[in-house]
């Protein structure tokens, strides 16, 4: 069995970690809260992030280097905005060739970089082809609790995708691969958005009718944009897409539908994100895909629609009656569009 350093004790690294360990795998947590890991290693939890028992196989560290010391495999796990700061640490570090796999959904506001992209341009031990993604439909904790769970890993070199598919698969944690890294990242990050306005729209009273709308444009906007930038839209109809969509726009075990939630309820931003006590990337993913959206000129309205409200003040009422009062317009459109991409 593997040796896997996890970096990044959330409840997304946390619930990864737990899978591995299910495989046999020696399992070494890595968080730079202190506090956090001498109370996973004395009492098997994480309760911030988690609600359950930590498998006492895994060992939490809070020494970067010791985490990836001898490891094969690293799993990389952190917040968007702190992969540049764990990257450049890891770069002056040993790691003799350790597959890296990344499971972070976000894009960087003002570069527009995708999470690979930020890795490599940090590390100068891996290029594109060394990095493998992981994303899909999958609350942490239904994955803690090993309830089926089914994800995507990614890569541009097939070897790397299969190891990673190796590592997690099981019972309960179903694991396919891809070739098309840019629409399996985009997919996990964009989608973070619309589960902003589902949160929204439920948070504004509106009903079921409202929310599939919402969640079925959200998709074309998605793929409008996921094309422009070279991915595959099928992708964009699989597990990465409307598979993630769907599992984040419904659930209150979104963080970002419950950050949306709020603000439909009136809230503002910063007393959203004061609550939650954990990072709602959705919120830096709009910044970074609207302006993503601008430079392509991509239309994407809900996406406009909901910059306005974190950024400009806007109030959600009246976002959504902007939307619902259109131009008209011909759905198959946006199809026609994607299959024209996809084969011209």
């Amino acid at each position: 069995m593997a040796k896997i350093a996890v970096l990044g004790a959330g409840s997304w690294g946390t619930a990864l970690s737990i899978v591995l360990a299910d495989n046999g795998h020696e399992v070494k947590l890595w968080s730079h809260r202190k506090e956090q890991v001498e109370a996973i290693n004395t009492t098997h939890k994480n309760e911030k992030y988690l609600e359950i028992m930590i498998p006492k196989e895994i060992k939490a560290y809070n020494d970067l280097s010791a985490a990836v010391e001898d490891v094969t495999a690293i799993v990389l796990v952190v917040p968007t905005k702190a992969i540049r700061e764990v990257c450049g640490q890891l770069n002056d570090l040993p790691l003799d060739n350790a597959t890296l796999i990344h499971a972070s959904k976000g894009i960087e506001p003002e570069s527009l970089k995708r999470v690979s992209e930020m890795i490599t341009e940090e590390m100068d031990q891996y290029n594109d082809e060394d990095i493998v993604v992981l994303s899909g439909p999958s609350h942490a904790e239904e994955v803690g609790k090993r309830q089926p769970t089914t994800v995507t890993v990614s890569s541009s070199n097939e070897t790397n995708a299969k190891i990673a598919q190796d590592l997690f698969i099981n019972e309960f944690f179903r694991v396919y691969t891809s070739p098309d890294v840019i629409g399996v990242e985009l997919g996990g990050a964009l989608k973070n958005i619309i589960a902003l306005g589902a949160g929204i729209s439920d948070g504004l009273g509106y009903g079921d009718n409202a929310k599939a709308a919402l969640i079925t444009r959200g998709l074309a906007e998605i793929a409008r944009l996921g094309t422009s930038l070279g991915a595959n839209p099928l992708t964009f109809l699989g597990l990465p897409g409307v598979g993630d969509l769907i599992v984040t726009c419904t659930s209150v075990h979104s963080r970002n539908w419950r950050a949306g939630n709020l603000l439909g309820k009136g809230n503002k931003l910063d007393q959203v994100l004061d609550q939650m006590g954990m990072v709602v990337e959705g919120v830096r993913t709009t910044k970074a895909a609207y302006q993503f959206a601008t430079k392509q000129q991509i239309e994407m309205p809900i996406t406009n629609g909901i910059h306005k409200i974190l950024f400009e003040e806007a109030k959600p009422k009246d976002v959504v009656d902007q939307l619902m009062n259109r131009n008209k317009r011909e759905e198959m459109d946006d199809l026609a569009l994607l299959l024209s991409n996809r084969y011209s």
